[in-house]
C-alpha cells in the first residue's frame, strides 16, 4: 500500500485545502442544534455548488464522477479544518443509486446530494433497535398504493427531514430477514407525526416518527418487494466506515488540543497523564492505519461489506478511550460546567458511539456469523 497521495490526489487535496481556508468560518458552530442546523446546511450547499461533495457519484445523477480516494480526502480535510459537520445524507443516496428506478434516481438523487431535500433513515423501532429484523412497522399493498402503519425511533435529524428511507414488513409469513421492503416516504404525508427527542446536551437531533395508515404511491417502493434487508445492510455498511466520516482527522485534532492543554498546565506533566494521552494517541494511529487498509480493500471491491463492523468496533473503542482520557486530563477544569463545555459534549456523544449505527454486541454478532461462519445460538 502506498501511503502517499498520487500527484493527482495531492493536487485535489491542495485545492480543497485552499477552498476550506476561504470558506470555513473562524467562529465555532452554534452550540444549539436549532441554530446549528441552517449553518450546517448552508455550508454543505456551498460545498455542493463548488463541486466538493457527492464526489464518487456519477455526473448524470448529480455527482462529480470521481472516486473513493477523493471521498476519503474530503472527509480527512473537513475534519482537519474543523469544518461544520456534514449532514448524514451521502450514505442514503447509495441505495437510491443502486436500487432505484431511473425515475426515482431522476426525481430524488440530485436534490438529496445538493441538500435541497433532507432525508432520514427509518430503521430502528422501540422493540427493534439493534435487532432490526424484529421490526413491526407494516406496509400493505392496496391497489396502486402502499399503506404504512408503525413507529420509528432514534431517527437522526428526523425533525428536519423531508423524506424517510423506511423499512417495513411486507410479508408477515416470511423468515424475519426476508419479509422486509424499503420505501420512500414523504414526511408531509397525511398520518405522519414527528416528535423530537431531547438529548442529554439539550439537542433535538433524534426523533420518533409515527405512521398511522400513511398512503404512498406504489412507485415509492425502492428495489423489489422483500428486498429491504439487503438494502438496509448496504446502507449501514456505508454508515459504519470511519474512513467516510472524518473521524480520523477529528480525533487527531482532539489529541493535538489535549496535548496543548497539558503543556499549558505544566512544564513537566505527570507521567501518568502522558501515558494516558499517549495510549489515546496510539489508538488513533491504529485506527488510521486500519482505515487505510480498509480503503485499499474498498477501492478493489467497490462496495463495503460486513467487515465494516470491524471499523465500527475499533472506532468506538478509540473514541471512548480518547474521551475518557480527556475527562481525566481535564477534570480539574470542571469541563461539565466550566471553561471547556465542548469537551463535555464530546464526552457525552462518545458514550453513544457503542450504540448508534448498531450496538457493539450486534457488530460482534455480525463478525462471528458473517465473516467467521460461526453458528447462531439457538433460541430457547
Amino acid at each position: 500500500m502506498d501511503l502517499y497521495d498520487t500527484p493527482a490526489e495531492a493536487e485535489f487535496r491542495s485545492r480543497l485545502r485552499a477552498w476550506l481556508a476561504d470558506n470555513v468560518a473562524a467562529e465555532p458552530e452554534p452550540a444549539v442544534l436549532a441554530e446549528r442546523w441552517p449553518f450546517m446546511r448552508e455550508f454543505q450547499q456551498r460545498l455542493y455548488r463548488d463541486g466538493w461533495v457527492a464526489l464518487s457519484y456519477p455526473k448524470n445523477v448529480g455527482g462529480q464522477g470521481l472516486g473513493l480516494m477523493e471521498e476519503a480526502i474530503l472527509s480527512d480535510e473537513l475534519g482537519r479544518a474543523n469544518a461544520p459537520t456534514l449532514l448524514p445524507l451521502g450514505h442514503l443516496g447509495r441505495p437510491l443509486y443502486a436500487y432505484g428506478t431511473p425515475e426515482q434516481q431522476e426525481r430524488y438523487l440530485r436534490p438529496l446530494l445538493a441538500v435541497e431535500e433532507i432525508w432520514c433513515q427509518g430503521f430502528s423501532e422501540p422493540s427493534a433497535g439493534s435487532d432490526l429484523a424484529a421490526l413491526r412497522t407494516t406496509a400493505t399493498r392496496r391497489g396502486d398504493e402502499w399503506v404504512i402503519s408503525g413507529q420509528k425511533i432514534w431517527t437522526s435529524y428526523g425533525g428536519y427531514a423531508d423524506y424517510c428511507l423506511l423499512l417495513a414488513r411486507t410479508d408477515p409469513d416470511a423468515v424475519r430477514h426476508q419479509g422486509i421492503s424499503a420505501f420512500i416516504v414523504p414526511l408531509t404525508s397525511s398520518g405522519v407525526t414527528v416528535r423530537p427527542i431531547v438529548l442529554a446536551n439539550g439537542d433535538e437531533e433524534f426523533a420518533e416518527i409515527h405512521f398511522d395508515d400513511v398512503r404512498i404511491p406504489a412507485a415509492n417502493l425502492l428495489g423489489r418487494p422483500n428486498e429491504g434487508w439487503r438494502i438496509a445492510m448496504d446502507v449501514v455498511n456505508y454508515e459504519r466506515g470511519a474512513v467516510d466520516t472524518g473521524y480520523l482527522s477529528k480525533f487527531a485534532r482532539y489529541i493535538s488540543e489535549l496535548a496543548g492543554i497539558v503543556k499549558a498546565q505544566s512544564s513537566s506533566p505527570d507521567r501518568a497523564v502522558l501515558r494516558e494521552l499517549g495510549a489515546a494517541a496510539a489508538g488513533v494511529e491504529v485506527l488510521r492505519m486500519h482505515c487505510l487498509r480498509r480503503l485499499s480493500d474498498r477501492i478493489s471491491t467497490a462496495r463495503p461489506g460486513p467487515e465494516c463492523s470491524i471499523d465500527k468496533l475499533l472506532m468506538t473503542e478509540v473514541e471512548q478511550r480518547l474521551m475518557n482520557a480527556a475527562s481525566s486530563l481535564l477534570a480539574d477544569t470542571d469541563i461539565d460546567a466550566g471553561s471547556r463545555p465542548q469537551w463535555f459534549d464530546r464526552y457525552l456523544y462518545g458514550r453513544a458511539s457503542s450504540i448508534y449505527g448498531g450496538s457493539a454486541q450486534i457488530q460482534r454478532n455480525i463478525l462471528a456469523q458473517r465473516l467467521l461462519g460461526l453458528p447462531q445460538a439457538s433460541r430457547a
